[in-house]
């Protein structure tokens, strides 16, 4: 089948690439000339482990194709996915302009029957909107789907390929034939496609969002109140997650939640919930407490020096929101380092995979390490704020010559207590004893 991807952020190129190798021909369009550019000589312009080598591969088989022009993508398709940005304003409601504004384009390139799928994050009666104005544009037939993505950065490739069901938000028999055909060979292996209204898809996907994002945060406070009370969170989300009806996913305490969905997605909902006079009082609460979770070790760390960060040198490991990505937005680490630098206090951080967009944001305001021990050197104290698997099993011999004080503030939980210990670290973790030497 051939199909056009509109937009080539992270759920457009993943989808697109993910499409290709299910053995369709995929145009991917996207206003950024220079992008396109770079994905037609095989660079893959963002880090998602697994991407690269599926996408030299399907361009390669010539399933892949790259264009700023939607009047050429559009007449070679039956089925056009719009996963365009849907950034929150300032009352936090999704900005859907860019997606009208292609929903327009579409409506007036159309040369005969087309199914258009909704793949952005959009608030219910998105799909609504998109009829109304492609139908402004044009008198020939088309459809209009809400098919969610529900995809895990540094796990994009695992999920689009493996997927633990797909949503598809249609009234059209017609379409949802199309879709069926799309994914066939997923449901061939027992993956379930899931049948629903417009309106129901595009609730689903924030339902899920949201939740997860008070499933983290809910784990938190108990972190913090371990914290008061002397009981262990390790211990609590063992406990916890082996209740099947909760399970083990989701409870790892630390600085709060970030990244591309969540913040914006809870931000979307409450904000969606308010125009139809209705509070979502715990999606309230959540936000609340992950802004205050994402930097409750700079104030540990600022306790720590009696106040005074006024020329201390802090080691950061890790800039990217999570593992395994190289995003930053929402990341917790810049709160923690605006923190730090408001407040006199020099930054030297190590992110190799995300360093480059840090720099785009901080640019020289905070030095940038080689390797994760160089950032040690002569710092006052080290903060952890992303889990990258190299910062597991460190030397922690090395770290006490590196670091001024044997000091680590770990918003991950990244290493038993005992190691720290063992090694004569003062070790500040979430949710556990702290260890003092």
């Amino acid at each position: 089948m051939n199909i056009t991807i509109v937009g080539t952020g992270y759920v457009g190129l993943v989808t697109g690439t993910t499409l290709a190798e299910l053995g369709n021909s995929v145009y991917c369009v996207d206003v950024d000339a220079s992008k396109i550019a770079k994905m037609k000589n095989g660079i893959v312009p963002i880090y998602e482990p697994g991407l690269e080598e599926m996408f030299l591969r399907n361009i390669q088989a010539d399933r892949l194709h790259f264009t700023t022009e939607l009047a050429e993508a559009i007449p070679k398709s039956e089925v056009i996915y719009l996963a365009l940005p849907t950034p929150p304003g300032e009352d936090g409601s999704a900005d859907l302009s860019y997606v009208l504004g292609v929903a327009e384009q579409i409506g007036s390139l159309m040369t005969d029957y087309k199914v258009i799928v909704n793949k952005s994050t959009v608030p219910v009666g998105t799909a609504d909107k998109v009829r109304e104005v492609i139908l402004s544009n044009t008198n020939l037939p088309f459809d209009v789907v809400s098919n969610p993505e529900f995809l895990r950065e540094g796990f994009a490739v695992e999920d689009a390929m493996n997927p633990a069901r797909v949503v598809v938000g249609s009234t059209s028999e017609r379409a949802k034939e199309i879709m069926s055909k799309i994914y066939q060979p997923f449901t061939n292996t027992g993956i379930p496609i899931i049948f629903m209204d417009e309106k129901s898809s595009e609730l689903t996907k924030y339902a899920a969002n949201s939740f997860l994002a008070v499933k983290i945060t809910f784990m938190n406070e108990i972190a913090n109140y371990c914290e008061k009370v002397g009981a262990d969170v390790d211990q609590v989300r063992l406990g916890m997650g082996s209740d099947d009806r909760i399970g083990h996913r989701f409870l790892f305490p630390g600085i709060g939640y970030g990244g591309s969905c969540f913040p914006k997605d809870v931000k979307a909902l409450i904000k969606s919930g308010k125009n139809e006079n209705y509070d979502f009082k715990i999606l309230e609460a959540t936000e609340k407490v992950n802004q205050k979770q994402k930097v409750i070790l700079a104030e540990e760390i600022d306790d720590y020096f009696d106040g005074q960060l006024q020329g201390i040198k802090i080691a950061v490991w890790g800039l990217a929101f999570k593992a395994s990505t190289d995003d930053i937005r929402e990341a917790s680490s810049l709160d923690n380092i605006r923190i730090f630098l408001e407040r006199g206090a020099k930054v030297i951080a190590y992110d190799t995979v995300a360093e480059e967009n840090v720099r785009k944001i901080l640019g020289d305001q905070i030095e940038y390490a080689k390797d994760m021990y160089t950032a040690l050197d002569g710092a006052d104290c080290l903060l952890i704020a992303t889990e990258w698997p190299e910062f597991k099993n460190p030397n922690f011999k090395l770290m006490a010559e590196k670091l001024k004080n044997k000091v680590i503030f770990d918003g991950r939980n990244m290493f038993p207590l005992e190691l720290a210990e063992q090694n004569g670290f003062y070790y500040k973790s979430i949710g556990r004893k702290t260890i003092t030497p």
